[in-house]
């Protein structure tokens, strides 16, 4: 790397002389980002206490007081609406429900402590199997519709339920995530109906769409409708490259069955993808739909006594700081994180160690991972080398960069997080995922990106004789 290169990214590139630091939380160290959003960041943490790892959900508080909505006829903050749904979320406690254990707060950020499960998301193994046999799918359905009645008997609406928000623990149940806090801040309206138009596009209600006031309970089930159709099909029932060409067939609900479908899961479906919510079949009457009761086993728990005084004491008007928690650095020499077992194995999917390592140049989701021999500031050197000519800015700090897109594209401008891991004494596993921006270009500018890396992506010697011999194919004579 030039002089001149390290300059204008700016940051530390990882030499000699630096620190790097993890941060602690109360009696959590931070590790690694899973996550981010318009209001958030998720990160993996562990419980220095018990040696529990934990998920822990962190809020900006003055973008949450920026954030006014209308409740009951008046402008109310972000933070009272956020309030009112984490005392409700830290009072449910369902098996396809992510547990929330406790909430802590320093004078800028919300710390939301929640359950941590290793089986990675269903959009992944759909990604990777393509589409599920009946019985599979309806095993993950059963789950979702009973998250997703227990929720709405509370009053508690999630609004963009899709794959990369349904996580398995590491038997196999689904666990709905962010249930609740997905969309913040959110309010019903003095006419019953939520009026926030949020979600993702192809999961999404007509009635979301047509912004005129929707129920969150029907909205939610149009979404779980997609979801079946999704992991029977292995593709979505709604799919445009242009977004008004997609809104016109949701309106619609234009879309068409695959021949493997059986007559009973279409007839379901059909209920449940009815463009008029009036019209459209209840969770209720799911529940006692023939092929859904198919194997049915209604979850069994106990509602436990769950306290919220750690909700209060953080939304303190009083200003009493001593609930608050302080952020604390601890800083080491510079080099790159070591991840721990838990941590690799929580990066793959399941315990499947076998899938960490995946194809390189393969399917990029909102995130994609690579292996390298070659030392870390090699691997920020190439990556910079690599991103400069696509038009995105890089700043490094240690072995984290951020890459930004110089043109705004569909969703803003595409930002890039990246991040250095040592697995092995001289094996790095390097994190790439989208942290702003549209997913569609971020797999674009992966796919553009991941070619100016092919010199320091490790492969194992079964894949490289595998492309040698794809090589030797590609030039014989027919």
């Amino acid at each position: 790397m030039s002089a001149s290169s390290s300059a204008r990214s700016g940051g530390n590139n990882g030499g000699s002389g630096g620190s790097s630091s993890r941060t602690r939380v109360g009696r959590y160290e931070l590790g690694r980002t899973l996550g981010e959003g318009n209001f958030a960041k998720v990160k993996f943490a562990r419980n220095v206490e018990t040696g529990d790892n934990v998920a822990i959900k962190i809020l900006d508080k003055e973008k949450l007081l920026k954030h006014k909505m209308i409740g009951q006829g008046e402008f109310v903050s972000g933070v009272s609406l956020i309030k009112r749904e984490i005392s409700t979320m830290k009072l449910i406690r369902h098996p396809n429900v992510i547990r929330m254990y406790e909430v802590m707060a320093s004078k800028t950020k919300i710390y939301i402590v929640m359950e941590f499960v290793t089986g990675g998301e269903l959009f992944e193994k759909i990604a990777s199997k393509g589409k599920f046999k009946e019985d599979e799918a309806r095993k993950y359905f059963q789950h979702l519709i009973c998250a997703v009645d227990y929720c709405h008997s509370r009053g508690v609406f999630h609004r963009d339920l899709k794959p990369e928000n349904l996580l398995l623990d590491a038997g196999g149940t689904l666990k709905v995530s962010d249930f609740g806090l997905s969309a913040l801040p959110q309010q019903v309206r003095e006419d019953g109906l939520l009026h926030t138009t949020c979600g993702t596009p192809n999961y999404v209600a007509p009635e979301v769409i047509n912004n005129k006031g929707y129920d969150g309970a029907k909205a939610d089930l149009w979404s779980c409708g997609v979801i079946l159709f999704v992991l029977m099909a292995g593709f979505l029932p709604f799919e445009e490259s242009n977004l008004m060409a997609l809104y016109k067939k949701i309106f619609k609900a234009e879309f068409t069955f695959p021949p493997w479908f059986s007559s009973s899961a279409k007839k379901l479906i059909k209920k449940i993808l009815d463009p008029n919510p009036l019209t459209r079949i209840t969770a209720a009457e799911i529940i006692e739909n023939e092929w859904f009761k198919k194997g049915y086993k209604p979850p069994r728990f106990e509602q436990a006594d769950v306290s919220l005084d750690d909700v209060d004491a953080i939304f303190n008007e009083s200003g009493d700081s001593g609930n608050l928690v302080v952020e604390r650095r601890e800083v080491r020499p510079v080099a790159p994180v070591t991840m721990n077992a838990f941590e690799l194995i929580s990066t793959s999917q399941g315990l499947n160690l076998s899938s960490l390592f995946e194809k390189q140049m393969g399917l990029v989701k909102r995130e994609t991972r690579f292996t390298s021999k070659c030392s870390a500031n090699e691997i920020i050197s190439k990556i910079e080398e690599a991103a400069g000519p696509l038009g995105f800015d890089v700043k490094k700090n240690n072995f984290k960069m951020k890459l930004k897109g110089g043109t705004s594209g569909r969703k803003g401008h595409l930002s890039v997080a990246t991040e250095i891991f040592e697995v092995a004494p001289s094996l790095y596993m390097v994190e790439v995922r989208k942290s702003g921006g549209d997913t569609l270009e971020f797999h674009k500018f992966y796919k553009n990106l991941s070619t100016g890396l092919k010199d320091i992506v490790w492969k194992t010697e079964e894949e490289s004789n595998g492309e040698v011999i794809n090589d030797a194919r590609a030039v014989s004579p027919k």
